[in-house]
């Protein structure tokens, strides 16, 4: 390093740079820097497709409609159904396939919503707490079961157990009351009101057997 003595006409000038002034460089430099990352994502998203990639625009059917949607290839059938098409009948409790409260029908049959990819569900027939009334407003003999019987306290869980119930009901429509609850044990309640809530459920079970003559 050069020793440059007072008064030398070669000794650079001194530096008026602060620490504030430094700091204020720093974080402008790296706002062009973040700048820069997204404006190259954004081009990297609009870029068509790889050929095995999975495609974004999904056709879904959904009680009995076609539904075109743009989801990502890791998105889940919960997220897309309430934040993509206005579903909110399936709850979003644990998202982690433990409580129940997002229960849909895929093809008949209950599953966790929170736990299906939604790109793996076309040609399918998804079928949510909106899609149980007939369209003349008529609820499904499973809900009247509830309104019957005052079946829930909260009900934050009750579309979970609905749908559970529906798809149980479909292979077994005429249940024991323990076998009902072992058909949908899948499904909690935070506010612990089973008793009720099963009663509930084998009400609408004998709703149902009498709407279809069994």
């Amino acid at each position: 390093m050069a020793d440059f003595k007072p008064g030398d006409p070669t000794r650079p000038p001194e530096s008026a740079l602060t620490r504030r002034d430094f700091i204020k460089g720093v974080i402008a430099a790296g706002a062009v820097s973040s700048t820069g990352y997204l404006l190259r994502a954004s081009q990297l998203g609009a870029q068509v497709s790889a050929p095995e990639s999975v495609e974004r625009l999904v056709t879904l059917t959904v009680n009995g409609q076609q539904r075109h949607v743009d989801v990502m290839k890791q998105e889940t059938l919960l997220v897309t159904l309430r934040y993509k098409l206005g579903l909110t009948g399936s709850k979003m409790g644990c998202d982690r396939s433990e409580c129940g409260a997002c229960t849909v029908l895929i093809d008949d049959v209950p599953h966790y919503s929170c736990s299906v990819l939604t790109h793996t569900v076309r040609g399918k027939n998804i079928q949510t707490i909106e899609g149980l009334a007939s369209a003349d407003g008529t609820l499904h003999p499973v809900q009247q079961g509830v309104i019957d019987e005052q079946g829930f306290q909260c009900a934050f869980c009750m579309p979970g157990f609905l749908m559970a119930t529906v798809g149980f009901l479909k292979t077994n429509p005429n249940p024991t009351r323990a076998k009902l609850a072992h058909g949908i044990s899948g499904n909690l309640c935070r506010c612990q009101d089973y008793d009720k809530i099963l009663a509930a459920m084998m009400k609408g079970a004998e709703n149902l057997r009498k709407v279809n003559h069994v």
